[in-house]
């Protein structure tokens, strides 16, 4: 195949074949003398071979490899720079995309001779003058001229444009007003998904069914709480044989026993026992006082009066209370009726035929001070047919 090896394109421009390999021999074989090639500059036509414009005329340049027959494509690129391993490319400085709204940065425009390198500084709205009266002056601010009036470079900047203005709507929006309305609003819709039993109080929780049983359950429990709990008001019962009884020491000695006509007065101890029900409490009753006042039934004077302190009772039982009582009235003469009604009926039996001393009558009233109760719970009872607690001497006045 030694035919495969051979060039053949030397005989496309007219040249005579030759037995010579071009790609097997080192050097490429003399050429007859007088034939130059008429214009290429590539070496794979051989020093001696001719190119196909001898056929026709040496002069006429032909479509081969001419460099007049391509097309100028204008500056060739340089080769660019590429650093090695050991050598570090210089830094590009990074683009500022705020440099034309802060006006920093080269200008690109040269229209108007506007075109600098670096930044120029925006005049200060206020003037500056050293003997301070920049404000009296020219109200333009000047940057390094003497006269206000010299023409000068002026700096164009860009103002954003300006928004859609405001509709009284909007205006109304941003108000106290407005803005009341609308949490009232708010709460109004919060209420009525609240009572339409689509949100809760407290997010999903506590919704309108949830909290109505809530509600029943903890009035039920409130009221059974409070019904064994809360004390009640006792009653009180006198010992209908002897209302009145003789005060007991110390209490008897205490105060003096005495009548008197001029003038006319009377002192005395005693006491009242009571028998008081607390069957309707559940807990243990305290008293912070019992005050105790003895009115006369028929003048509806005060005669006497006592107090019993602080004290607790049982519940759901009869428990006996004694109540010490002091007796002191004082009237203008001894015809007074309620120092008369007191003084016969403490007078000695023996003054009497029969041995019975006529009945004191008064009516007694009650002010009870209960721990878990709100003010004070009064009561009062009536005798008819009581007893003085003391005898006066025969002697007496």
């Amino acid at each position: 195949m030694e035919y495969d090896r051979k060039s053949a394109v030397s005989s496309f421009y007219g040249g005579r074949r030759t037995s010579v390999d071009a790609l097997a021999s080192d050097f490429p074989p003399p050429g007859p003398p007088g034939r130059t090639r008429a214009d290429s500059s590539s070496s794979f036509y051989g020093a001696n071979r001719a190119s196909r414009a001898d056929l026709y005329s040496e002069g006429t340049p032909t479509a081969g490899y001419n460099g007049m027959s391509y097309f100028d494509t204008g500056r060739k690129e340089p080769v660019k720079f590429k650093p090695g391993m050991d050598e570090e490319a210089p830094a590009e400085p990074a683009w500022d995309v705020y440099a034309d709204f802060n006006n920093a940065g080269p200008r690109y425009s040269t229209a108007f001779g506007m075109g600098d390198n670096g930044y120029r500084q925006v005049p200060s709205p206020t003037p500056y003058s050293h003997d301070g009266s920049a404000y009296a002056k020219h109200s333009t601010p000047n940057v390094g001229l003497e006269d206000p009036a010299t023409p000068g470079n002026v700096e164009m900047i860009t103002v954003p444009a300006l928004g859609p203005e405001w509709k009284a709507e909007e205006m109304r929006g941003m108000s106290k007003k407005a803005k009341r309305e609308e949490r009232m609003e708010n709460a109004a819709t919060k209420w009525k998904e609240w009572k339409r039993g689509q949100r809760g109080l407290c997010g999903r929780y506590f919704t309108r069914k949830f909290t109505a049983w809530l509600v029943f359950f903890l009035c039920a429990a409130v009221a059974i709480i409070l019904a064994f709990t809360i004390p009640r008001v006792p009653g009180f019962n006198l010992n209908s044989s002897e209302p009145l009884s003789p005060a007991t020491p110390p209490f008897n000695n205490s105060i003096p026993t005495e009548f008197s006509r001029a003038p006319a007065n009377f002192s005395f101890p005693g006491q009242m026992t009571m028998q008081a029900d607390t069957g309707s409490n559940f807990l243990p009753l305290t008293f912070h006082n019992i005050h105790g006042t003895v009115y006369d039934l028929q003048t509806s004077r005060a005669i006497a009066t006592g107090d019993t302190g602080k004290l607790t009772v049982p519940a759901r039982a009869l428990p006996l209370i004694t109540l010490p009582l002091n007796f002191s009235y004082v009237a203008t003469n001894d015809s007074d009726q309620t120092w008369s009604n007191w003084y016969n009926g403490c007078r000695n039996k023996a003054i009497y035929t029969d041995g019975k001393r006529p009945a004191v009558q008064f009516r007694l009233i009650l002010d009870m001070t209960i721990a878990g109760l709100i003010g004070k719970r009064s009561t009062s009872t009536s005798v008819t047919d009581g007893a003085c607690p003391i005898e006066l001497p025969l002697n007496s006045v």
